[in-house]
């Protein structure tokens, strides 16, 4: 089979032929259809930021993907529930693969456990033809959600996650960064029944992928000011949330500077290093400060599947971030895309 493989602790990728893989004890085995690149895969590409020492090569790629089951191994109990597991399902992958045994597994905060590893990262992921996953960690999607939107709900639900951090219905929202997930935000805020949605970015491209997902307000803030859009909005004392999503020092100070007294800000965007934050004044504006990372397992899939379900607009919303397909073959073209700061999501076609 096809597998896109880091072949050498070294940048680049390898598109291989591999022995198909065989699901083990409490392991399904799935044919990919399609998969979504991360920035996650761009640095393992790359072999930069926190990508050396993450990852042992030889390994394959990939965890966003979604598929149909072929294969159940032993120890996985085969029914036709909604619950239950069998080959012909479409599924998406939860990536997170934990150890069940820590203090959060047990107590049911499997989203923190301390032994988290990553398909993808730390085993092989589903840039290939098929990928073998733990049961546990398998969703199995609705008639309605198809491939290509299968295989958004790993970033979707990020997307989820950061936005149960505080209430939006009626509120004003403010996201910092127009990439994939951020633009997800916006569509989910404005879903959620938020006042206004607005969104920051300094690229163009982004901030239009941003508006065409339902934001209220999407400012390139080389050119324009919050200020002024706030008075345009009549928002007058201030943001009543922050979803942070770019990583940019930038972002969070936005933020601090421009929610009121008292707003939960969520922060997912992860930055490359230390910054400094004025701290006086998230102290003296008694912010909530939440750090999100992942999904909660699976709470976060219920209610993204649910969500889904119930909204066209929402599903036309979140596969509007699409903005490239490749094949397998191209997948030159496909990094070079995901890479390039101005793209949505950029997908593999594993049916090609």
């Amino acid at each position: 089979m096809r597998a896109l493989r880091k072949t050498a602790a070294a940048p680049g990728l390898e598109l291989c032929e591999i022995p198909e893989p065989t699901p083990g004890f409490g392991e399904v085995k799935i044919r990919v259809l399609r998969a979504g690149l991360c920035g996650t895969d761009v640095h393992l590409y790359n072999w930069d930021g926190g990508a050396p020492g993450s990852l042992t090569p030889p390994q394959t790629l990939g965890h966003e993907f979604c598929g149909e089951i072929v294969a159940v191994g032993p120890g996985v109990v085969e029914g036709k529930g909604r619950d239950e597991l069998h080959v012909g399902q479409r599924v998406s992958v939860e990536g997170h693969v934990v150890c069940g045994r820590c203090r959060n597994c047990r107590a049911g905060r499997r989203h923190m456990c301390i032994r988290t590893i990553g398909i993808g990262v730390n085993r092989d992921g589903g840039f290939a033809d098929y990928v073998v996953v733990p049961a546990g960690n398998v969703w199995v999607q609705p008639d309605m959600i198809d491939a290509e939107l299968g295989a958004l709900f790993d970033p979707l639900g990020n997307a989820v996650h950061s936005c149960q951090q505080a209430e939006l219905t009626g509120q004003d929202v403010l996201i910092t960064g127009a990439g994939p997930i951020g633009v997800m935000c916006a569509a989910l805020a404005q879903h959620a029944g938020a006042r206004h949605v607005v969104v920051t970015d300094i690229q163009d491209d982004r901030l239009a992928l941003a508006s065409q997902a339902g934001a209220d307000r999407a400012v390139n803030v080389t050119k324009e000011t919050l200020p002024d859009v706030m008075a345009a909005l009549d928002i007058r004392e201030g943001f009543d949330v922050g979803l942070e999503m770019s990583g940019a020092p930038g972002g969070l100070n936005t933020l601090i500077d421009y929610c009121t007294h008292g707003a939960t800000l969520a922060l997912l965007g992860l930055p490359k290093g230390a910054f400094p934050v004025d701290w006086g004044k998230v102290i003296t504006r008694m912010f909530t400060i939440k750090g999100v990372y992942g999904r909660e397992m699976f709470d976060t899939w219920y209610l993204a599947t649910y969500m889904m379900e119930t909204s066209q607009r929402l599903r036309d919303s979140v596969r509007s971030i699409i903005t490239h397909r490749f094949s397998p073959e191209e997948w030159e073209q496909a990094f070079e895309a995901a890479a390039s700061g101005t793209a949505g999501k950029v997908i593999l076609d594993w049916e090609h």
